[in-house]
């Protein structure tokens, strides 16, 4: 029996009855990746068509692959690994920044101050150490590459990414945890595109983490809902695969 109170009776009268929303990208060979990555290898070592008992898969991938964690030592010399980020912050509270109706007519279109001055304007103030998502609209462009990096003729990419004020607000003065975004970088399409990744620098120098290519964030409410993430604990590692949840109360 629990006491009342205990996390078990906060389960049974809340949680039981949540909406649980994946927020991952199943990945698979051939998916939307960094032009200087390989794609990822797969190959069945042990399989029933082949009369084995049980199946077992090989796979040969860089961390940075799919829906994934990015830690600071990603991009920072001495910065924590995946093996030392606490497990405190795999359930943390989560706040949805959404600008899709902007990049739906401008595909180049990143977050200002004004979209946290109306989110909290509707919310109350973004809580200390929580998760902020950036909500785009672009993860249903998944899994083709020419779509999620939508180039011009010149070559140039144009999709979302976050801004510099947005960020410094949100890490030196809001004090988040961690962020995450639907695209495949932090920085703007436009500033990937020029060999410019100074938004993810400058999100791993403040030991902040992030998981990039979220998705089914306009499933999910604004404020209000947790993000449950996980992800493997390989020694001083500096990305893997993650797996992120929504939970949050049903629709209605």
């Amino acid at each position: 029996m629990s006491t009342p109170g205990s996390l078990w009776d906060i389960y049974r009268s809340r949680l039981s009855a949540a909406t649980f929303t994946d927020l991952t990208h199943a990945f698979h060979p051939g998916q939307p990746h960094f032009p200087a990555f390989p794609d990822e290898e797969r190959s069945a070592l042990l399989d029933f068509s082949k009369g084995d008992a049980f199946q077992v898969h090989h796979y040969a991938f860089v961390g940075q692959w799919g829906t994934h964690v990015d830690p600071p030592v990603h991009f920072i010399d001495g910065g924590r690994s995946i093996d030392q980020l606490p497990v405190a912050e795999m359930l943390l509270l989560l706040v949805i920044l959404d600008i899709s109706d902007r990049v739906a007519a401008d595909p180049d279109a990143t977050p200002t101050l004004d979209d946290i001055s109306a989110w909290e304007a509707r919310n109350g103030r973004i809580p200390e150490k929580c998760f902020v998502a950036l909500r785009t609209g672009w993860w249903p462009r998944w899994p083709d590459p020419v779509a999620f990096r939508n180039k011009s003729a010149d070559g140039i990419s144009h999709a979302p990414g976050w801004s510099k004020p947005v960020l410094e607000e949100l890490l030196e003065r809001r004090g988040v945890a961690a962020i995450g975004h639907e695209g495949m970088d932090t920085d703007p399409g436009r500033a990937t595109s020029a060999g410019d990744a100074s938004l993810e620098y400058y999100v791993l120098s403040r030991d902040c983490w992030q998981i990039e290519l979220l998705a089914n964030l306009d499933k999910v409410p604004e404020a209000g809902a947790l993000i449950m993430a996980s992800w493997p604990k390989p020694k001083a590692g500096s990305g893997f695969p993650a797996r992120a949840v929504a939970i949050h109360e049903a629709a209605g």
